[in-house]
């Protein structure tokens, strides 16, 4: 027990400090993430959606996720990490407060559009950022970091968003605006004059100078690379979209209990993530953790057609967690590695634009075939499509 104490509290030795304070500007933040998560319950318990008018809603967050990933991609290359990072956080708050005088699909839809645009814009801007203040050689681990507050965050925001929505849904909005105020105050006294680390190192692995240069829409393995994090995503987004659904209509679990079961995703991640990626690290290559992280995800949607309980529902959900912890800090990493300091804002914007387009298909994809097919025609897909991206994956690697 001790020797295992000793290496858990090594892998959080030698970040540095602006690493850990941004990585409580995202622990506040996601805290308060509550709206996300009951998007799609809200709609189709509170406002009477169809689960398909839910998915066109859900998947507006998803294309204004892909315009705000490149808007701050763009910007942060513009105008800096910091500047985005906090008009990001500081607009959100506002359109949180008025979102649920939206009560119709096409409103709330535009509404959900707009705030995705503006939340979204941080997300490239903060991977810049999380890169700039790490140390050279701790830049994987502070990526973890990183993850590792979004996930204790996230198994604080849904466990009381459950709790306020039994209440009032409207409480979800407030509390998310409120969060994200607090942290937007934070992250503007402490980083508005902080200066990070020469990252000489972090682009070792690239293969010439001219790569360092070049614009990510024009590196075609890389776009490839991101195509297939894309297929990941789809597959991984589940959690937020049609698996809060599928607990409420198949399994009879009340917001309460749908909260609670997010929460434990997000304690396992925060548990477990900084040991996993330091023990992955060193004895094994990124794209084996990739891959072997993209095929635990397929398996985890696979497990929910097996006969079961809550039981079985929450050791999905613990493999889905494992999946997230092995491949999402080392798909950041290989696009840093792959980007120079002139373009980092452009390539990251790339990958969160992966992650974004994942917004748009994986709840329109989702609720269709949930609702056309039933869910267990879609957890095997799910679990099919991860198999394929993993190979595509183990392709791609050699080339990358």
């Amino acid at each position: 027990m001790k020797e295992f104490l000793r290496i858990y509290i090594n892998s959080y030795r030698g970040l540095s400090r602006p690493a850990w304070m941004l990585a409580l500007v995202i622990f506040i933040n996601r805290s308060g993430a509550m709206v996300l998560p009951f998007l799609g319950v809200y709609m189709t318990q509170h406002l009477q959606f169809s689960i398909k008018d839910a998915g066109v809603v859900l998947s507006c967050f998803g294309l204004g996720a892909i315009i705000g990933s490149w808007l701050g991609g763009w910007l942060t290359d513009k105008i800096g990490h910091f500047k985005v990072q906090l008009s990001s956080l500081f607009l959100c708050v506002p359109l949180f407060l008025i979102l649920p005088q939206f009560t119709h699909v096409v409103s709330l839809a535009i509404a959900i559009f707009v705030l995705s645009v503006v939340s979204e814009t941080f997300r490239p801007a903060n991977s810049v950022s999380v890169a700039y203040y790490a140390k050279p050689e701790n830049v994987t681990r502070a990526f973890s970091l990183n993850r590792m507050a979004v996930n204790l965050g996230f198994s604080i925001g849904p466990a009381l968003g459950g709790l306020l929505a039994a209440v009032s849904y409207s409480l979800l909005f407030y509390g998310n605006g409120f969060s994200v105020l607090i942290a937007g105050l934070l992250f503007f006294f402490y980083f508005r004059n902080r200066k990070g680390y020469s990252k000489t190192n972090v682009h070792a692995k690239s293969a010439d100078a001219t790569a360092l240069k070049r614009s990510p829409y024009r590196d075609g393995v890389f776009i490839v690379f991101n195509l297939l994090v894309c297929l990941y995503a789809v597959c991984f987004f589940q959690i937020l979209n049609t698996l809060p659904i599928f607990y409420r209509e198949v399994h009879k679990m009340s917001e309460a209990s749908i909260g609670i079961i997010l929460a434990f995703s997000g304690l396992i991640v925060f548990l477990l993530e900084m040991l996993l990626v330091q023990f992955a690290e060193r004895s094994m290559a990124d794209r084996t953790v990739i891959i072997l992280g993209t095929l635990l995800c397929g398996l985890s949607y696979i497990l929910l057609n097996a006969p079961g309980g809550q039981p079985l529902l929450y050791l999905s959900i613990f493999i889905l967690c494992i999946s997230e912890i092995l491949a999402m800090p080392f798909m950041a990493t290989v696009t840093v590695r792959r980007a120079g300091n002139e373009n980092q804002g452009a390539y990251m914007g790339m990958n969160a634009l992966a992650f974004s387009a994942a917004h748009i298909l994986s709840p329109y994809i989702g609720t269709r075939i949930a609702s056309d097919f039933g869910f267990g025609v879609l957890w095997w897909g799910t679990g099919i499509v991860s198999a394929l991206t993993a190979a595509g994956f183990y392709f791609v690697f050699k080339r990358l």
